[in-house]
C-alpha cells in the first residue's frame, strides 16, 4: 500500500501558517509528500525546504487571481497538486496549511487505509475535527464548526476538490466514505489579533476579490475581535508533538468567557440536543457514510 500526501501553500510566512507542522504531522503516514507552492511574496519555499525530508517533493504553480471569488482558486490549486502525486499511489492524504494530525492517530489512519484498500466502494476516509479559536486553549463546540471532513481519498482523478477545497466530490457526487477514527486539529483561527486580521484580509480576497480594497470586509478594522463566536469550550487534551515549539512561542492572551453563549433560539435548542445525545441534527454532510 502506498499513500501520497499533498498540500498547497502560498505566502506561508506572511500569513504565519503552521504549514511546516502540518506537513511534518503526516510525514510518518505517507510515502511521499507533494507540496505545491504558489507564487509567494515571502520566503515560503525556503520555509518548506527547511523540512528536509527525502519524502518531500516541491512543485510550483501560479494562482489565477481571476478565480479568487468564492475561493474557487483553492479548489483549482488542490486539484493541480493532486494530479502531481505518484500514479502508483493507492491513497492520497490531503492536508491544509493550518491543519495538523496528532501522532496518536498515525497507526489508526494507516490501519483504516489498509482495511479498505481493496474495497472499491470506499472512496475516502472521514476525519473528525477540532477547531481551535483565539489561543491554543479553546475549541469551538457548536454546529458553526464542521465536525467531519474527508482527507484521505483514492488516487482517482475523477475525484476533485469541492467549492473552496473544504472537501471532495467524484463526478459531482459526494464521496462514499468510512471513518478513519482520527482527528484533524484545525489551527486557522489561532493567531495574535493583528496577525489574525492580516490573515482575514488576505483570505477575503479569495471571496470578495471583485471588490476594491476599501470595500472589502474588515477594510477599516485595525485589530481582529475574537468576540465573534457562539460557543467555545476549554481544550483539555494534548496538542500534536510537532506543535510544541509553536505553542511555546505563544505571546498573546485572549480573554474568552466560555460560559458566554450567543445562540438564536433554534441553535440553542439544537446545541442542547447535541450535548444531551451526542447527535448533531440537520448537519450538512459533505460525504456519504457507508
Amino acid at each position: 500500500m502506498k499513500i501520497s500526501g499533498f498540500t498547497i501553500v502560498r505566502n506561508a510566512v506572511l500569513n504565519d501558517y503552521p504549514v511546516v507542522e502540518a506537513i511534518a504531522s503526516i510525514l510518518p503516514v505517507v510515502d511521499e509528500m507533494v507540496v505545491s507552492i504558489g507564487d509567494s511574496d515571502d520566503g515560503t519555499e525556503e520555509l518548506i525546504r527547511s523540512i528536509n525530508s527525502p519524502k518531500l517533493r516541491i512543485v510550483h504553480s501560479t494562482w489565477d487571481p481571476a478565480l479568487r471569488k468564492g475561493g474557487h482558486v483553492l479548489a483549482i490549486e488542490t486539484d493541480k497538486a493532486f494530479r502531481q502525486i505518484s500514479p502508483d499511489a493507492d491513497w492520497a492524504f490531503y492536508i491544509q496549511a493550518d491543519e495538523v494530525v496528532h501522532e496518536q492517530y498515525h497507526a489508526a489512519i494507516r490501519a483504516a487505509a489498509q482495511r479498505y484498500l481493496t474495497d472499491e466502494r470506499v472512496e475516502g476516509l472521514l476525519f473528525k475535527y477540532l477547531h481551535f479559536y483565539g489561543t491554543f486553549d479553546y475549541v469551538g463546540d457548536s454546529r458553526r464548526w464542521y465536525g467531519h471532513e474527508v482527507r484521505l481519498i483514492r488516487n482517482d482523478k475523477t475525484i476533485t476538490a469541492f467549492k473552496d477545497a473544504q472537501g471532495f466530490r467524484r463526478n459531482g457526487e459526494k464521496l462514499r466514505v468510512q471513518p478513519a477514527d482520527a482527528f484533524v486539529y484545525h489551527y486557522g483561527w489561532v493567531k495574535n489579533p493583528k496577525q489574525m486580521l492580516q490573515k482575514m484580509k488576505h483570505i477575503n480576497q479569495f471571496w470578495h476579490g471583485d471588490l476594491p480594497p476599501e470595500e472589502q470586509p474588515l477594510a477599516t478594522t485595525e485589530v481582529f475581535n475574537f468576540d465573534d463566536f457562539d460557543s467555545l469550550e476549554k481544550f483539555t487534551g494534548t496538542h500534536p508533538g510537532v506543535m510544541k515549539s509553536r505553542i511555546a512561542r505563544l505571546n498573546w492572551q485572549v480573554a474568552i468567557d466560555v460560559a458566554q453563549k450567543r445562540f438564536s433560539f433554534k441553535n440553542k435548542l439544537l446545541y442542547w440536543v447535541e450535548k444531551q445525545t451526542g447527535k448533531r441534527l440537520f448537519e450538512f454532510k459533505n460525504y456519504k457514510l457507508l
